[in-house]
């Protein structure tokens, strides 16, 4: 018998581990080639393991639950064959592995070297660090400008003595506590007072709630907790600030009502709002690079492409964020096609990870659930976010040649949050009246 190892896949770019949230196969089944073997989830999506050769599962190497390192080995198919049969034999089934899981045995972010010393104390640099470090946690760490040398004393909790977020915060409190007194104790007199430092903002602790007789008790799905920790830790990094802006939509209502039989006829599928709206977003993000960019540190990275992200309400009331990758290159038709895609592959759990990740800048549509506005939170490490209202008819006042008149039209609110660190109020607003003007000189006539 030959024995075939099973490797964790590499699931995108930044993904360095996944979790094993259940066995599909346990020692002794049978195994048929793209049988699939687990389920695995990361923090950006779902998938399975399928199996590239047949056999009989010998070994299970993790449990329900492990969060495992890409490339590692988590479980042995025993194939038909002789043990000792040379490499040739295995050399298809192989590069079928490699293929599918993309593996990073040899990846340099897993790589530990221990021998390289911590010599750049600059916060926010973890490039020499011993030991993984969730994003969350360096994000805390570079917001309380926690140097890597301080950070690899903190004892962790996690497996493999990882730091969580809760030990971070903790031994924050627990510095804090200790500092306090002892500069109050200790501060000798001075001829001169010394300058005064920001006090660092407290950490607020949530109150403590207690369940009444009848309340339902729901624990947090594992999705979720993965939303409210980005949620909180995007206002912990971000100072947000919304703008708003109201805009005449009533060509574009007018267009769609007159060009979507026909394109559902042509097309086999329905065209939204929700493409217009993003199509000339992107549009206009071309003329705003410093709105398409990210912050590492004091350094302002303004992306070349224009990757927008579009929140997906899921069935079961959780959220996640499709990436339209290079949406300024798409004409109408082909942006209707991908968010239609898109968005449905997402409500049925069929997305890959690389449609996740990569994203510049969000929309979210408050208007599908008839919400006039809304104040996003930022998608990190992004700088802005769009919210999209809903689109009502309103009286408005119109100016004509031969005077003022009221007339009724379809009127939305776009809110703009964005980081206050990079984007000021005046690029927001710029911003948001360059695009209240393409969306109010939308052609009715377009064809498409």
């Amino acid at each position: 018998m030959a024995n075939f190892e099973i490797i964790m896949p590499k699931m995108g770019e930044s993904i360095i581990e996944a979790t094993i949230t259940k066995w599909l196969k346990n020692p002794g089944d049978t195994i048929a080639e793209d049988d699939s073997l687990a389920e695995i989830a990361t923090d950006k999506v779902d998938s399975e393991i399928p199996s590239p050769v047949e056999g009989t599962m010998k070994e299970l190497l993790y449990n329900e639950g492990d969060v495992v390192p890409v490339g590692k080995v988590i479980a042995i198919i025993e194939m038909e064959g002789d043990e000792d049969a040379p490499e040739e034999e295995l050399k298809e089934a192989v590069e079928t592995t490699k293929e599918t899981t993309q593996e990073t045995k040899d990846a340099p972010e897993l790589k530990e070297d221990k021998e390289k010393p911590a010599t750049d104390e600059k916060p926010g640099d973890f490039s020499a660090a011993s030991r993984f470090y969730s994003p969350l946690v360096k994000s805390i760490a570079k917001a309380e400008n926690i140097a890597l040398s301080e950070l690899e004393k903190i004892k962790g909790s996690g497996k493999d003595n990882r730091v969580t977020k809760d030990d971070l915060l903790q031994y924050l409190d627990d510095r804090k506590d200790q500092k306090a007194p002892a500069s109050a104790a200790s501060a000798p007199a001075a001829k001169s007072p010394a300058p005064a430092t920001p006090a660092a903002a407290p950490k607020m602790d949530a109150p403590k709630v207690s369940a009444s007789e009848g309340d339902e008790i729901v624990e947090m799905d594992r999705m979720r907790k993965l939303i409210a920790d980005h949620m909180v830790m995007s206002k912990q990094v971000s100072p947000h600030v919304t703008s708003f802006i109201e805009v005449d939509v009533t060509n574009i209502v007018n267009w769609r009502n007159s060009v979507k039989d026909a394109f559902q006829k042509r097309e086999g599928q329905k065209i939204t709002y929700t493409p217009i709206f993003i199509e000339a977003t992107a549009r206009v993000l071309r003329e705003f690079p410093m709105i398409n960019a990210s912050l590492d540190g004091t350094r302002i990275i303004k992306r070349k492409r224009i990757n927008i992200g579009m929140a997906t309400a899921l069935p079961d009331g959780n959220l996640i964020v499709p990436v339209i990758k290079d949406a300024d290159e798409l004409n109408m038709v082909g942006m209707a096609k991908r968010v239609n895609d898109l968005a449905n592959r997402a409500r049925n759990n069929k997305l890959v990870p690389d449609e996740i990740q990569g994203g510049t800048f969000t929309v979210t549509n408050f208007g599908s659930f008839e919400s006039l506005t809304g104040t996003p939170i930022i998608n990190q490490p992004q700088l802005a976010i769009l919210g999209l209202g809903a689109i009502k008819k309103r009286p408005v006042v119109l100016e004509t040649t031969h005077g003022d008149v009221i007339a009724i039209r379809h009127i939305m609110i776009l809110s703009l949050a964005y980081d206050h660190r990079v984007v000021d109020g005046a690029l927001a607003g710029m911003y948001l009246q360059r695009l209240r003007d393409d969306l109010e000189g939308f052609d009715e006539n377009m064809s498409i």
